[in-house]
């Protein structure tokens, strides 16, 4: 709620100010479809905007598109500052978060085109269906996972260099902007568990504090839950929080052909 306060008063400040600075419109164009609604098709539709009575990103302009405009744009947003993921969409091709996405003010391409992350089910407008996603992340089991009885009272030490290795890994928030970049990903989800959970699965598999390595490679001794990447590499171009699930799909691989 604060941050909408803070994006609130700035917007509220900016939009002051508007009377001293040149118009510099924007025109967005954006996915629109609702479910309540089975007999429309889905549809691209324009909002101009004029940039001086909004903030610097997209989310901004979106905020304001869902407090202002009577048809309400559908979209997920929660703690912003790439800290959540909630607003992941394909904005003018690219899959990354609204919140860190500038508006581009080059008069040279006047619109902005959104839509939601490709190759999943649409709940609406912007909004995918990210069930199956989650039941894939949950399949892995991402979490510590221990064969000997621990003291509860104890911590589990970790040597500073062991703990180096997971840098690169925990910082992933599960947007989904990797994995729905992936050709790979589009035509095998059903079988194949994509560049964002297969780096949260070696997140756990480097992990030293954790006794199930082996439990794990076992998941991933077939011909699709990892072997269907095929080093494409859209999923480290497109990641927001520029981490390489590509080098951690490559070292599954070598675990695999080591063990």
């Amino acid at each position: 709620l604060r941050q909408f306060a803070q994006r609130g008063f700035a917007m509220t400040a900016v939009s002051q100010m508007a009377s001293e600075k040149p118009a510099n419109s924007k025109t967005f164009k954006i996915y629109r479809w609702n479910p309540d609604k089975p007999t429309e098709k889905p549809r691209m539709q324009e909002y101009k905007l004029n940039l001086s009575q909004t903030g610097p990103m997209v989310l901004d302009a979106l905020i304001i598109f869902l407090k202002l405009v009577l048809s309400k744009v559908c979209f997920r947003v929660s703690l912003c500052d790439v800290l959540c993921g909630s607003c992941a969409m394909n904005i003018d091709g690219r899959n990354t978060l609204a919140c860190i996405t500038n508006i581009p003010k080059d008069q040279s391409t006047t619109d902005l085109v959104i839509y939601p992350l490709p190759h999943m089910f649409v709940v609406k407008d912007l909004v995918p269906d990210m069930t199956y996603f989650y039941k894939q992340y949950a399949s892995i089991k991402p979490w510590l996972q221990r064969k000997d009885t621990l003291d509860p009272s104890k911590e589990i030490l970790q040597s500073p260099e062991d703990r180096k290795k997971l840098d690169g890994l925990y910082e992933c928030i599960l947007c989904a902007c990797c994995s729905t970049a992936c050709p790979s990903y589009w035509w095998n989800q059903d079988v194949y568990l994509g560049p964002s959970v297969l780096l949260q699965a070696y997140r756990w598999m480097a992990d030293s504090r954790d006794q199930h390595l082996s439990e794990r490679l076992a998941q991933m001794e077939n011909a699709f839950s990892v072997y269907r990447c095929h080093t494409i590499m859209n999923c480290t171009r497109t990641c927001p929080k520029h981490l390489n699930p590509g080098n951690a799909i490559a070292q599954i691989k070598l675990l695999l052909a080591k063990n």
